[in-house]
């Protein structure tokens, strides 16, 4: 195993705990923090807070408390946990105000800035791996104007939950690492084969940057969705526990990554319906909150987004497909429908087209006469329409990113601008 020598940048309620782990491992760790009393902590093997795990590595492991610069001299990676706090008013403890605001930054800014003076200053290249939070853009806004040629960057934010820090990072789900370097990307992949096997996803910065509040705002999802059922079963002599347990049997397609990419809005006999109908049991509950009928506003309002998109254009707009999903016949609930909908009452000159609906026949006689520069939206993700070949000048739409490149067109993929 090749030991390396790891360096901290903020010791606190994270920053500490996967340090001692780090060191449980072979590895040499040092660090550093603004609060002078984590000296303490670490000379006493006592820490202010509960942490699962903490005791029993302050009988045999240690981190070397030191100043930031003897942090970056003596390692080969250096963490940068360096907190991203959220104003008070937005942390969830009180009623949430209209306005919003993003996290702040400052700490963070101030720690890269410093970091960057002393690496430019000793003249020697050091990889630098944030943790912190941070939304989609921040580092490229906040941190690349003010980073060092010489740092090595990667962007590594932690699956973790405060109490269980250590076990959470030994034992993870995944790593994720935003690559901005890849030489310092691979040493941070063979450091992390010291610690575990878990499978490491690469992706750019800014992916990881959405990918880590994604993570976390699927969890709130899911909480909310568990305490709608809890008061509709509170209010029905219902067992939410029951519920749950039986949803949680379905792992294929609701606890899987099953129904998980982006493209058009749920259809069917049951999808829509079904939500408009619990949206009605919930004001007849008079429950607290109507999650269904959020859900469904959602659906129209991302279906108008997509509309919106088409209008950008100024084009004879040809949705492809009036399923409500592949290689069917069936449109009960299609959001391409609805789509068709929704471009009508905006006076959009739109026409909507399915071979498994219309037949083959009239469905090429439209696709061939649609005339100059139309633009056509794939509403339906039928395998056949890979194979078509569009007029020359044509904008295709891909809201499922399927499509093939289309010589003499512009493929617009949907959710993938890169």
């Amino acid at each position: 195993m090749t030991k390396e020598k790891i360096g901290f940048i903020g010791l606190g309620k994270l920053g500490l705990p996967v340090a001692m782990a780090i060191n449980s491992k072979g590895h040499y760790v040092c660090g550093y923090d603004t609060n002078p009393d984590v000296e303490d902590y670490i000379k006493d093997k006592k820490i202010p807070y509960h942490e699962v795990g903490m005791d029993k590595l302050f009988e045999d492991f240690t981190v070397d408390f030191v100043d930031t610069e003897s942090v970056i001299k003596n390692s080969d990676i250096i963490f940068v946990p360096v907190q991203t706090p959220h104003d008070p008013l937005y942390e969830g403890t009180t009623r949430i105000p209209e306005t919003r605001v993003d996290f702040n930054y400052n700490a963070l800014v101030s720690a890269i800035s410093k970091i960057s003076q002393i690496v430019d200053e000793n003249g020697e290249d050091k990889i630098v791996v944030i943790i912190s939070t941070v939304l989609p853009g921040t580092i490229d806004k906040y941190i690349k104007p003010i980073l060092s040629d010489r740092i090595k960057l990667c962007y590594n934010p932690f699956f973790i939950a405060m109490g269980t820090t250590i076990n959470d990072f030994l034992n993870p789900e995944f790593i994720l690492l935003g690559v901005d370097d890849e030489g310092a990307a691979e040493r941070v992949v063979n450091f992390y084969s010291t610690i575990h096997n878990k499978r490491v996803f690469k992706t750019s910065v800014k992916n990881a940057e959405l990918i880590k509040v994604a993570y976390n705002t699927f969890i709130g999802m899911k909480i909310v969705y568990a305490n709608t059922m809890m008061e509709i079963c509170h209010k029905t002599d219902c067992d939410v526990d029951q519920i749950i347990d039986a949803i949680s049997l379905a792992d294929q397609r609701l606890i899987s990554s099953k129904y998980l990419r982006g493209g058009m809005g749920d259809g069917g006999g049951c999808h829509p319906r079904d939500n408009i109908a619990m949206s009605w049991l919930s004001r007849k509950l008079d429950l607290s909150h109507d999650f269904f009928n959020d859900l469904m506003i959602a659906r129209e309002d991302q279906t108008e987004w997509l509309a919106n998109e088409c209008l950008k254009h100024d084009r004879k707009i040809y949705i492809l497909g009036k399923s409500f999903k592949p290689e069917t016949n069936i449109t009960t609930g299609s959001p391409s429908i609805l789509l068709y909908n929704i471009l009508m009452e905006k006076g959009a000159d739109v026409e909507i087209l399915d071979p498994h609906i219309d037949g083959e026949e009239y469905f090429s006689s439209r696709f061939l006469t649609a005339g100059e520069n139309p633009l056509f939206f794939i509403g339906a993700q039928h395998e056949a329409f890979r194979n078509l070949e569009f007029p020359t000048g044509s904008i295709v739409m891909d809201p499922f990113r399927y499509m093939p490149d289309i010589e003499g067109s512009t493929l617009i993929k949907i959710g993938n601008n890169a």
